[in-house]
């Protein structure tokens, strides 16, 4: 048995994979089967593991479900989220803006990270967001998109960086009136398993974070899944 990588004869057996013997390289450390399945996924199929990822399921629940390899089921929401941007288009400009933060990490719980969201007071939809520390650098981020809105107000909930940037008289500070936007940091949340608060899913890398948010914003406002390409 020759190894794919190197070439090299000296492989042995190594355990197997759903029923199929599995080898590796003594020379490199190349794991690999005998032969591959030459198949493709249909689109039916891409499709539902994508609704099951952007309606709660982790990426090994879909695994345990589908018998697909997580890896597969990673690569096809990466290619996918990485097609759309970062909010879908929308005329509406909101005349009451609610800003704020979710709190979640990436690899680790000691690498905290941001999600800054910012909505239309009277509807639904999340219109903007950026993901960074809560600092004054990432909230200017999101903040070059939100000002070009010109709202007669912005709702927050005081939190110490928001002065800097808004005027002192077009700032309401009270988590009262901040319904709408903790709605939809909690449906972000519901329908993300990275997301949820006690959970063994969570992301890797900044990359597969943003492009799930992408997707899920996308499918809660089309209700639409988009395909890899």
């Amino acid at each position: 048995m020759k190894c794919p990588k190197c070439q090299s004869t000296q492989t042995a057996k190594n355990g197997y994979r759903r029923e199929r013997q599995c080898y590796k390289c003594k020379q490199c450390g190349r794991q690999f089967l005998k032969s591959y399945r030459p198949w493709r996924y249909s689109d039916e199929v891409k499709q539902l593991c994508i609704k099951m990822y952007l309606n709660g399921m982790g990426l090994r629940g879909i695994e345990r479900v589908t018998e697909i390899d997580h890896t597969t089921v990673m690569h096809w929401v990466r290619e996918a989220g990485n097609q759309l941007r970062d909010t879908p288009e929308t005329e509406d400009i909101p005349e009451v803006s609610d800003l704020d933060e979710l709190q979640t990490f990436v690899g680790s719980k000691r690498n905290k990270l941001w999600i800054w969201t910012a909505v239309n007071h009277k509807q639904a939809g999340i219109l903007a967001w950026v993901l960074g520390e809560r600092s004054a650098e990432t909230f200017k981020c999101l903040w070059s998109i939100v000002k070009c809105w010109q709202c007669f107000f912005y709702v927050t909930d005081g939190w110490k960086v928001y002065p800097m940037f808004i005027h002192e008289g077009d700032q309401i500070v009270s988590k009262t009136y901040m319904t709408r936007v903790e709605s939809e940091n909690t449906r972000l949340r519901h329908y993300l398993a990275r997301l949820h608060r006690k959970t063994l899913c969570y992301s890797k890398s900044v990359e597969m974070l943003k492009c799930s948010l992408r997707l899920l914003l996308h499918y809660l406002k089309f209700h639409t899944v988009l395909l890899p390409a």
